[in-house]
């Protein structure tokens, strides 16, 4: 938590981009100190590449895609998302195609790899965004917000017009053991009749029971059901704290999710990034500043 890291060998992943149904491969490989993490097209001549920040963030429709004039990279969330419960600070994301791989639909591949290989702490500070006052993004229907806290804790709710989903909650303080237990498993899904559609544009061309959790108008389709009473949720706070690496930094802070996607957190990361006077940078080890009180912007449970 103090110090820096990075992997301690390469750790490689293959399989099929949900979007497009092509064989791609990406490798995680150690960067040195300071050095950021950044998404390499190794696929393409000179490999262009790019830093995993929101400056570099090209959509959010689905899927956070990140991209500059000459690539773009979709579905990042996932392996993001790892990189940050690992508090992984350094690595080249060595990238062939132009997807990540979707695995089996959840960030569990990408854990297994990284543990495999192992971590290794560097000899430099890690720097965090230490959240000091509220920031708040959204309207009351839709909204996230990022409070005061002393760790990084996720709050979710989602709220879907489907007797299979409703409302569900998460709540959980993350680190390794937490993601593992509680997120790293959780599947993206979709309904039948969405997909349909966004095949006829395209997209979805690589999606199946064996990547993704399908429903039609009132059931699962997937014969093994699900690994979580509230696996949706999950996987949806999975997603937002892939998001909120392109931050450039960890996070320090309380993020509040209502109904929140890509779209929505991409609007709070750059607010975060734009409110220098409700966050410090601050490297551990002399101990936590005190932070203001404040009041939470909307009441209940999200």
């Amino acid at each position: 938590m103090f110090l820096q890291k990075t992997l301690k060998d390469k750790a490689v992943i293959r399989g099929v981009g949900l979007h497009k149904g092509i064989e791609t491969s990406l490798s995680f490989c150690p960067a040195p100190a300071n050095a950021g993490v950044h998404l390499v097209r190794t696929d393409l001549e000179g490999c262009p590449s790019v830093p995993v920040h929101v400056d570099y963030v090209r959509a959010t429709a689905l899927a956070t895609t990140l991209g500059n004039e000459r690539f773009n990279v979709s579905t990042v969330e996932h392996c993001l998302s790892t990189l940050a419960a690992f508090r992984i600070d350094n690595v080249y994301l060595e990238l062939k195609g132009s997807e990540i791989p979707i695995g089996d639909g959840s960030a569990k591949v990408f854990m297994e790899e990284i543990r495999k290989v192992g971590t290794i702490e560097q000899r430099e500070p890690r720097k965090y965004i230490y959240v000091t006052k509220p920031i708040y993004c959204g309207s009351e229907e839709k909204h996230a917000y990022v409070v005061p806290y002393n760790g990084l804790r996720l709050s979710c709710t989602i709220d879907f017009d489907h007797r299979q989903i409703g409302q569900q909650f998460v709540d959980i303080d993350i680190n390794e053991q937490t993601f593992a237990k509680e997120l790293a498993s959780a599947r993206t899904f979709g309904f039948v009749k969405d997909i349909e559609k966004m095949r006829e544009m395209g997209l979805a061309m690589g999606a199946s029971l064996d990547n993704a959790i399908a429903l039609d108008d009132d059931k699962i389709l997937n014969p093994e059901g699900l690994r979580f009473e509230n696996e949706f949720v999950r996987h949806k706070a999975m997603d937002a704290l892939g998001d909120l690496m392109t931050l450039g930094r960890p996070i320090m802070g309380h993020v509040v999710l209502y109904k929140a996607g890509h779209d929505i957190l991409n609007q709070l990361v750059r607010k975060i990034l734009d409110s220098p006077d409700s966050f410090q940078e601050l490297e551990l080890g002399g101990g936590l500043p005190q932070f203001e009180s404040f009041d939470i912007p909307f009441s209940g449970r999200a």
